[in-house]
């Protein structure tokens, strides 16, 4: 596996052997409790111990979040095994890929709760701010019996915090730099400022939390006398208000408002012969979201839960041509979701659930003050779902988890979408145990309003492209089988291998388009059946009590089964290697190495990405209980894209480097 690796990465191999060395000799007491296995929901729609699910959940922790020092689901999400992350087409932020499916076929939840699409396609990760998140669970694989449509390639779920009682809060501000590629041109000013805090409290009954974040970045040129930006530059503002309502131990309530903002500045040139033209983007979003709750615990086992969310997502893009106005686009989004589960007391070994999902979402978009939509009015669509699921535990060993999802849709009416998962106890000793898992589920996917009306029109680049409002909607089959291996907490490995099978994949079709004073049109279609396959494997080692080490690695093989050719931007190989370790009681260093190898860009030409590694380090020292100072560098080894290449799909951004503080009190410690 590390073979395949390049020379820049190699070396932290011997690193690590040296660090653990010198950890055992330094004797630095462990300032960590003794681990707790962390609960999950995403897997089952219920609380388990992550050990105990029947199906598999990767987990970004808060203590993660901390360590790396992230501030948007896109960082936080950087270092979980096999997920590539990749720019959103057009726009200042990144989309993610599981087991070969696109970001299309990735469900984003908020508390279980949908969230809006930067386009009506593709949630952008960097649109939440993490100030006020406990943990992140990523479930791979088909779950459309669990979740419903656009969950046919996975899950990421961001669970909010719950406010404890008493009194307390986080306060952080932190800056930092891209060197001699500053917006400035100056090597060592503040380039990117961020700052963020959460106060709350309460008592038994009631509690009231506030959080706000501010992430300010000026962008980054490769030569910045000159008129381009590399890297956009992007204001992001998110502020919440939150209120739980606990009248018993059995039940609490809860209710929550957000509001995010972002500004972004694109510029590049575009070539009119006989010279560059400067043209300039800008981008203009608010996003208003109120969701809350109740959930209730009956004294007879039952639980019963109702919760949705209504949002509100708007943009502004104008555009110009030397600082002339070319187009001024407006989109506006609404969402309303509902859900509602009851868990029912258990039966025998059985526990059963039923549920219900109502979701109704409109797209209006215009430009220059016309429509972009294929449609009269808004675009719009309605679905309802009902879902069942028994979780049969059939002895101490083996258990089985049924489920099945029927969706009616507005536009494309039923669809039933069952899954079984598997889970078996087979290695239950003193020291070692080991646990058996495999699912079979049927995936499901309803085009988006884009892909059915939406108008992309790049004339000025000489293409656009055409929703089709007859697509049909995507299915697949998903298999899914592991295993997990672990000693106590000091050692723990999964294996995981994966088979997809799509039917009327949704994409461009290139074959079909037709050309117009030489302006390409392009529309979406059910063109191809596809499949991809591989398998995971990864390792939670605690080498001693001041060192962790962690790698995974992932091997996944594509295939268009129209055409017989691999799909494109889908990497062979993707490696995570990591280390953490306290170096004194209250010092913590820590490095992510991120390997992906090359990948498809074109299959007419072949041309492909090249691979590329990155190392990110980051340092953190605790001053009493309360500050925290960190430091830490991004992309340590400088590996950037060849922008002269338009094949070259490696990280934007250079080296980063930023520093910064952390404040906490009360009940926040």
């Amino acid at each position: 596996m590390f073979a395949s690796l390049p020379r820049s990465a190699c070396w932290l191999l011997p690193w690590l052997a040296i660090a653990s060395v010198q950890a055992q000799e330094s004797e630095v007491p462990s300032a960590e409790a003794p681990s707790l296995k962390p609960v999950v929901i995403t897997a089952t729609r219920t609380e388990r111990e992550i050990d105990e699910t029947p199906v598999r959940t990767e987990v970004v922790t808060r203590e993660e979040i901390e360590r790396t020092n992230a501030s948007t689901l896109k960082q936080a999400l950087e270092n979980v095994p096999g997920l590539q992350l990749r720019e959103v087409l057009g726009k200042s932020g990144y989309e993610l890929s599981l087991q070969g499916l696109s970001a299309d076929q990735v469900l984003v939840l908020i508390d279980g709760l949908p969230i809006t699409a930067s386009t009506s396609s593709t949630v952008d990760l960097s649109q939440y701010l993490l100030d006020d998140v406990e943990r992140i669970e990523v479930v791979k694989g088909a779950s459309s019996a669990q979740y419903g449509s656009s969950a046919m390639g996975g899950v990421v779920n961001v669970i909010t915090r719950r406010q404890a009682a008493g009194f307390g809060g986080t306060a952080q501000v932190d800056v930092g730099s891209y060197g001699q590629q500053n917006d400035s041109g100056r090597s060592f000013s503040a380039n990117n400022r961020h700052a963020r805090f959460n106060l709350g409290g309460g008592g038994e009954k009631w509690r009231l939390s506030v959080s706000g974040d501010r992430l300010d970045n000026a962008g980054f040129g490769v030569d910045p006398d000159a008129y381009p930006r590399q890297g956009d530059a992007n204001l992001r503002q998110q502020a919440s208000v939150r209120g739980e309502w606990l009248p018993s131990r059995h039940g609490r309530a809860w209710l929550e408002a957000s509001h995010y903002t972002e500004d972004d500045t694109q510029r590049y040139n575009l070539f009119v012969p006989p010279a560059n033209v400067p043209q300039r983007k800008l981008e203009s979003i608010t996003r208003d979201r109120v969701s809350g709750g109740v959930d209730w615990r009956f004294a007879n086992g039952m639980r019963a839960q109702v919760k949705g969310v209504n949002e509100q997502y708007d943009s502004h893009s104008p555009g110009y041509s030397n600082e002339v106005l070319a187009s001024d686009r407006r989109s506006k989004q609404r969402m309303q979701h509902l859900s509602t589960q009851l868990d029912l007391p258990a039966w025998g070994r059985q526990l059963w659930m039923i549920g219900t999902d109502w979701h109704h979402e409109t797209l209006g978009q215009t430009v220059n003050g016309g429509s972009e939509l294929g449609t009269a009015g808004d675009a719009k669509r309605t679905n309802t779902e009902i879902f069942v699921q028994n979780d049969i535990l059939l002895n101490d060993t083996w258990e089985v988890l049924l489920g099945l999802r029927g969706q009616n849709d507005s536009d494309f009416g039923s669809h039933w979408a069952p899954k079984v998962s598997v889970r078996a106890n087979l290695l239950n000793g003193e020291d070692w145990k080991g646990v058996f898992r495999a699912s079979v589920g049927q995936g499901y996917r309803v085009p988006n309003l884009k892909e059915r009306y939406y108008l992309f029109d790049h004339s000025a680049l000489g293409y656009r492209v055409i929703g089709n409002p007859n697509l049909k909607p995507e299915s697949s089959n998903s298999f899914q089988l592991g295993a997990t291996l672990s000693r106590g907490s000091k050692l723990s490995i999964d294996v995981n291998a994966f088979y997809n099978r799509v039917r009327d994949l949704i994409q461009t079709d290139l074959a079909n388009a037709t050309v117009v004073d030489g302006i390409a049109s392009y529309t979406y279609s059910n063109v191809a059946r596809a499949r991809t396959s591989g398998f995971d494997i990864s390792a939670n080692w605690r080498a001693t009590p001041s060192l962790g080490l962690n790698a995974a690695y992932t091997y996944t093989s594509t295939k268009d089964e129209t055409t017989g050719q691999v799909l494109t931007r889908r990497p062979r190989d993707i490696v995570r290697l990591g280390a953490d370790w306290r170096i004194q009681q209250d010092t913590m260093l820590g490095l992510r190495l991120r390997h992906q190898s090359s990948e498809l860009v074109d299959t007419a030409t072949g041309a492909r990405s090249p691979g590329w590694t990155t190392l990110d380090l980051s340092l953190n020292h605790k001053i009493g209980r309360s500050v925290t100072l960190f430091f830490g560098v991004n992309n340590l080894t400088n590996r950037q894209r060849d922008f002269s290449n338009t094949s070259d799909y490696g990280p934007i951004s250079g080296r980063y480097i930023y520093v910064g503080a952390k404040f906490a009190f009360g009940n926040a410690l």
